[in-house]
């Protein structure tokens, strides 16, 4: 009896404008909110509420309708919330309606999609809690399940979430967290005494995500009848079916005219045609469903690009001195009682920046090149390294800067 589970990561970053040397000094306006590119941040997000947030957030309103067994469940960063806030009100109240149906969990994640639990645990502690604040505040529910950025996990993330209060936490089902064991049960994290552990079935959810417009790809077209077949083979090998992916993956990543949006829409009803599948929220599978046993995780996994490690954010030169740099700041930052200041270096932790410095133009080429504003790493590089010069300067002018 699978239950499914559902969850979409929702994020849009602040992304660093080309910023020159000689703004340093002059220029504190960082981001690309509203500069005259097709790569702004306002022009990106308007861009993706057409294509998908708002198309997608109707087609789910209308499965939740349609289907009262239908669940799932998104995890917001607060810099996407904040962008929706300024630039997309119908957006953020196309979400709402969708929690308000009782059915549709929202999770709890660092606020500013941030590599923070690798660099300053104070600073990770800090943006859970203003996340928590964040989706309390426009949603009225209060999250019980933690992913951590680019569901970046290890046995000291799942005890730190532990720690916090939540019940689950999510990962990626790599193959060396699970040698031979299935993605498609709860675990417990080994060192860990109540909190559920949920892996994401990277092989079904990529189906979706990556290979679904793939005409190389075998099994294409994917039909929701044959997705629904692969889902109901699991019955008796498995308790829950975990499907995480972008949001963006509808209608962004996969446009409407590959048939995503027919084949959402279908998917429901074809696997509920199975008397014993339904749907679940991460919360309802942790209530569920027993752990089956525990989970090692000394190193660090991720559900970035074939590695699944950290090397999309840190695997080169240019992206440690950039993490280093703008995490020494952090104590002369908060001390300064600068909130302009403080708020920059915030965003300026999104993961994001580094991603765009990755130099692994490979197999993960297209992916890293996604809304990236830059024409190379280096260029990533240069800008990001000149704003937080800048940055340091009005921290050692605050509180005037």
């Amino acid at each position: 009896m699978p239950a499914i589970c559902l969850y979409f990561q929702v994020h849009q970053p602040f992304r660093v404008k080309k910023y020159a040397h000689f703004g340093i000094g002059r220029d504190h306006d960082y981001f690309n909110d509203e500069a005259p590119s097709s790569l702004n941040n306002r022009f990106i997000l308007e861009r993706v509420a057409r294509k998908c947030y708002l198309p997608a957030n109707r087609l789910m309103l209308e499965l939740l309708t349609r289907h009262p067994e239908f669940r799932l469940a998104y995890s917001f960063s607060g810099v996407a919330l904040e962008q929706f806030e300024r630039f997309a009100p119908d957006v953020l109240d196309s979400f709402r309606d969708l929690v308000a149906t009782g059915r549709v969990e929202i999770l709890a994640e660092t606020f500013h999609h941030s590599l923070s639990f690798l660099y300053s645990r104070d600073e990770f502690r800090r943006q859970v809690a203003m996340h928590t604040a964040k989706v309390e505040r426009l949603f009225g529910v209060t999250p019980q399940v933690f992913r951590n950025t680019e569901l970046i996990y290890s046995n000291e993330v799942a005890a730190e979430a532990e720690r916090l209060g939540f019940k689950a936490v999510l990962a990626e089902g790599a193959e060396r967290l699970l040698g031979w064991r299935s993605p498609d049960f709860v675990y417990r994290p080994a060192g860990c005494g109540k909190i559920a552990l949920l892996l994401k079935n990277y092989r079904l959810s990529d189906d979706i995500a990556f290979r679904f417009s793939s005409r190389q790809w075998n099994d294409w077209p994917l039909t929701a009848e044959k997705f629904a077949k692969w889902v109901g083979e699991i019955n008796g090998n498995g308790t829950n079916v975990n499907l995480f992916m972008d949001y963006e993956t509808v209608g962004e990543h996969q446009w409407e005219d590959t048939g995503i949006f027919d084949f959402l829409r279908a998917m429901p009803a074809e696997i509920l045609k199975h008397p014993d599948n339904t749907f679940a929220t991460p919360s309802e599978i942790a209530e569920r469903f027993a752990p089956v046993g525990a989970i090692d995780a000394p190193d660090y996994v991720s559900w970035a690009d074939i590695e699944r490690d950290l090397t999309a954010w840190r695997g080169n030169r240019l992206q440690q001195d950039a993490l280093h740099t703008v995490y020494s700041l952090e104590r002369p930052v908060l001390e300064s009682g600068n909130a302009a200041v403080i708020d920059d270096w915030r965003r300026l932790q999104t993961s994001d920046h580094f991603y765009y410095m990755c130099t692994k133009w490979f197999a993960d080429g297209d992916v890293h090149a996604y809304f990236n504003p830059y024409e190379s790493p280096y260029d990533a590089f240069v800008s990001y390294m000149n704003v937080v010069e800048d940055l340091r300067l009005r921290v050692q002018a605050a509180p005037t800067a």
